[in-house]
C-alpha cells in the first residue's frame, strides 16, 4: 500500500483535486474492502487485451468500472503473455489499437522502429507495453484496478450482480449492474451457467466446408513464449528435464533435419531466430514449427490441473530456448533478465489462441465473412469491430489419429464482427469479451488476434456504459448506439481500407455500409485480405434498389444508369415519408449527371440518416 501511495504522491501535482480524490478513494475501498461490501457500475474479470479495452471505454464514457487483475501488469496476450507481435489491422488502426500503436511509436521514436522482425509490423518490448496500458488506465479516475486478486463466486442478488473477490487485502464482496468476463479462458461465464462449445463444431452445426465432418472436442496449441536477450556471453542454461532435442529438430533447416512434420513451411535457423526480434536486443521465442508450442486442453480443467499443465509447457519452452542454445549455437541469448519480473523469467501465463466459445445471441461463422450479403442473419448491419488476419490455427503438437482441417493462414476478406457475439443468450448484465465470444472454432482463427479482441473489448465497455446510462438490460442496448459509441471512439464498423478515419467521408460511409445500401467489395490480394468500398465510382440502380427497400418503400422502374434526378426523386420521396416537404441536389450536383458513391453517402447520411433513425435488431434486422 505505501508503494501505491507514493506513487499517487508523484503524480498528484499532475492531477485535479477531483481526480486525485477519487484515486484516494479507491485505494481506500480496498483496504477496507475485507470488512465492508463495495458496490461499482460494472466488473471486469481480467485485465487482459480486452480487459483493459473495456475498462478504458466504459470510464472514458463516464461510469465507475472496477478492473481485477490476477497479476501485477496489464495487456494480457500482448504483454503478460508475452506475445508482442501484433497480428494484422496494420491498415486499420482502429480505436483503442491505433492508440496503443500510436504510444508505441512515441516510446520507441517512429513506427519503422517497431517493425525490427519480420512476422509482424508492430514489435515490442512485453514490460514496455504493460506501462502503456498503466498509463492509460491511471489517467481515468473512474477506473479502480484491484492487482493480485480474483473472482471467486459470482451470483445474482435481485437486478444485481454479487461478486466474491479475493484480494491482497482479503476477501471482499462487490455489488454491481453488469459484469465482463476479460479472462483468458471464459472462466467467469462457465461460473454462472453460460452454454458454449469447445474445440471444432461439425459442419453439420456451422454450415462451414473448411468444418470437419463430425465434432472434436481438440482446442489449439497453447505455447508459454521465451523473450530472450543477447547477453554477449554464454548463458546456456541448465538441460531441462526430459529434454529431447529429436522435438526440436526440424523447427528450421539445418543438418539434423531429415523428416519434417511441415516440409513445406520450413526456414533457414536466422529466420526462425529473427521471426520475433524485438527492440532492445531482444527475440520472441514463439515459433509453432516444431517449437514451443504445447498441446493441453485444459479449458475446463481444475485450477491444480491448469497449473500441472503449465509446468510442462514451460519445460517445452525451456527445452527449446536450450536447444536454441546448445545445438543451433545461440548460447548467448538468455532469457531476458529485465523483462519478466517472474522467478523463472518467463511470461505470467501461457498464450491460449482458443477458449470457450459462449452461446451467444448470435453465431458468426465463416459464411458471414466470405458472403456477408447473402445470409439470413444480415450481420453486417450489425458490426462493432473489424479484423483482416487470416484464418491460422495451431495443432501441429496434437497427437491423435483425428482429421483436423488444415488452416494455416486461410484466406479470407476482411469483415465486421457483430454485437451479438458478445452478448449470452438468455442472461441478464453479462458480456463475455476475449477469446470466448460467440464464433464458430473456424472464425476463432482469426477474431483471436490481438487487435480484433482490443476491439471487442471496447465495445463490451460501450455497451456495458450504455446499459447503465440508460437504465436498462445489456441486451436492451440499441445496436446502433453501440456502434455510434465505437465509430466516437475511433473505431470502425466496417474495414473499407480506401476511406481513412481523417476523411470527411468516413463516417457517412460507416453508416451507409452498416444499413447495407452501400456495399464494400471484400477481397484477397495475396496475404492481404481487404474490403473497399470505391467512394468515387458511381451509384448504380442497385443501390437506389436497396435505399428503397430499406425504408420500406415501393420501388419504382429505375433506369440502368441511375441519374441525379433518380437520387433525388428516391430521398425525395423518403424525405416527405419523414415530414421533409422539400429536398434539392446538393449544390453543385447536377440532376443530368451520375452522383458518385461517396457524394451519394454524405447526402444520405445527412439528409435521412437511415443509419440512426431505423433501428436494427441484434440479427440484423431491420426495424421501422
Amino acid at each position: 500500500m505505501l508503494t501505491q501511495m507514493n506513487h499517487l504522491a508523484t503524480i498528484a501535482p499532475r492531477w485535479s483535486p477531483m481526480r486525485l480524490l477519487a484515486r484516494v478513494v479507491g485505494l481506500l475501498l480496498l483496504i477496507g474492502g475485507s470488512l465492508v461490501a463495495r458496490a461499482t457500475d460494472v466488473l471486469v474479470v481480467g485485465g487482459g487485451t480486452s480487459g483493459v479495452a473495456a475498462a478504458l471505454q466504459c470510464a472514458r464514457m463516464g461510469v465507475p468500472v472496477t478492473l481485477v487483475e490476477s497479476t501485477t501488469w496489464l495487456g494480457g496476450m500482448l504483454t503478460q503473455a508475452g506475445v508482442s507481435a501484433v497480428d494484422g489491422n496494420y491498415r486499420l488502426p482502429a480505436g483503442l489499437w491505433g492508440e496503443f500503436r500510436d504510444a508505441l511509436v512515441q516510446h520507441y521514436g517512429s513506427l519503422e522502429a517497431l517493425q525490427t522482425g519480420w512476422v509482424s509490423q508492430v514489435m515490442f518490448e512485453p514490460h514496455v507495453g504493460d506501462s502503456i496500458f498503466k498509463v492509460m488506465v491511471g489517467h481515468e479516475p473512474l477506473i479502480t484496478v484491484s492487482y493480485q486478486s480474483g473472482l471467486t463466486a459470482l451470483r445474482r442478488d435481485g437486478q444485481l450482480w454479487q461478486a466474491t473477490l479475493t484480494t491482497p487485502a482479503g476477501l471482499q464482496t462487490l455489488n454491481c449492474k453488469i459484469v465482463i468476463d476479460a479472462t483468458e479462458l471464459g472462466d467467469v461465464a462457465r461460473m454462472v451457467g453460460v452454454p458454449y462449445d469447445v474445440g471444432l463444431e461439425a459442419r453439420s452445426v456451422t454450415g462451414e466446408d473448411m468444418a470437419p465432418e463430425q465434432a472434436l472436442p481438440i482446442v489449439q496449441d497453447m505455447t508459454y513464449v521465451a523473450i530472450l536477450k543477447d547477453v554477449g556471453h554464454d548463458a546456456t542454461i541448465t538441460r531441462p528435464e526430459d529434454y529431447d532435442a529429436a522435438r526440436y529438430r526440424c523447427s528450421a533447416i539445418n543438418d539434423g533435419c531429415t523428416q519434417p512434420s511441415q516440409p513445406g513451411r520450413m526456414w533457414p535457423v536466422d529466420k526462425m531466430i529473427t521471426y520475433g526480434r524485438l527492440p532492445g536486443g531482444k527475440y520472441m521465442i514463439n515459433w509453432p514449427i516444431e517449437g514451443n508450442d504445447y498441446y493441453n486442453n485444459v479449458v475446463d480443467a481444475t485450477t491444480a490441473q491448469r497449473e500441472q499443465a503449465y509446468q510442462r509447457a514451460k519445460q517445452v519452452t525451456l527445452g527449446f530456448v536450450y536447444y536454441i542454445q546448445t545445438e543451433l549455437g545461440y548460447s548467448h541469448l538468455a532469457l531476458a533478465p529485465d523483462e519478466y519480473p517472474t522467478a523463472d523469467r518467463l511470461p505470467w501465463y501461457p498464450y491460449h489462441r482458443e477458449s470457450r466459445r459462449i452461446h451467444g445471441l448470435v453465431r458468426f461463422t465463416a459464411q458471414h465473412i466470405t458472403e456477408p450479403f447473402d445470409q439470413p442473419q444480415p450481420l453486417y448491419r450489425t458490426t462493432i469491430a473489424v479484423g483482416d488476419y487470416p484464418v491460422d490455427q495451431h495443432h501441429d503438437r496434437y497427437q491423435g489419429c483425428e482429421p483436423l482441417p488444415d488452416l494455416h493462414f486461410h484466406p479470407v476478406p476482411s469483415y465486421g464482427l457483430p454485437l451479438g457475439t458478445l452478448i449470452p443468450a438468455g442472461f441478464d448484465n453479462l458480456i463475455v469479451a476475449e477469446k470466448s465470444i460467440s464464433v464458430s472454432n473456424v472464425v476463432n482463427g482469426t477474431t483471436r488476434l490481438q487487435p480484433v479482441v482490443m476491439q471487442t473489448g471496447t465495445a463490451a465497455g460501450a455497451v456495458a456504459a450504455l446499459a447503465v446510462k440508460g437504465h436498462c438490460l445489456v441486451a436492451q442496448v440499441p445496436v446502433r448506439s453501440v456502434q455510434q459509441a465505437v465509430l466516437d471512439a475511433g473505431g470502425y464498423l466496417l474495414p473499407y481500407l480506401d476511406v481513412a478515419r481523417s476523411d470527411s467521408l468516413f463516417a457517412p460511409l460507416q453508416h451507409l455500409g452498416a444499413t447495407g445500401i452501400i456495399r464494400g467489395e471484400g477481397r484477397t490480394e495475396g496475404w492481404s485480405n481487404e474490403t473497399w468500398v470505391h467512394p468515387e465510382h458511381e451509384v448504380t440502380a442497385d443501390e437506389l434498389r436497396r435505399l428503397y427497400q430499406y425504408y420500406g418503400v415501393d420501388l419504382p422502374n429505375l433506369p440502368q444508369q441511375v441519374l441525379g434526378r433518380d437520387i433525388k426523386c428516391a430521398v425525395g420521396t423518403i424525405a416527405r415519408r419523414q415530414g421533409v416537404a422539400h429536398v434539392a441536389l446538393p449544390q453543385g450536383y447536377d440532376e443530368a449527371k451520375p452522383m458518385s458513391r461517396g457524394q451519394f453517402a454524405r447526402w444520405v447520411d445527412q439528409v435521412l440518416d437511415p443509419f440512426g433513425r431505423i433501428a436494427v435488431d441484434h440479427k440484423g434486422n431491420v426495424r421501422r
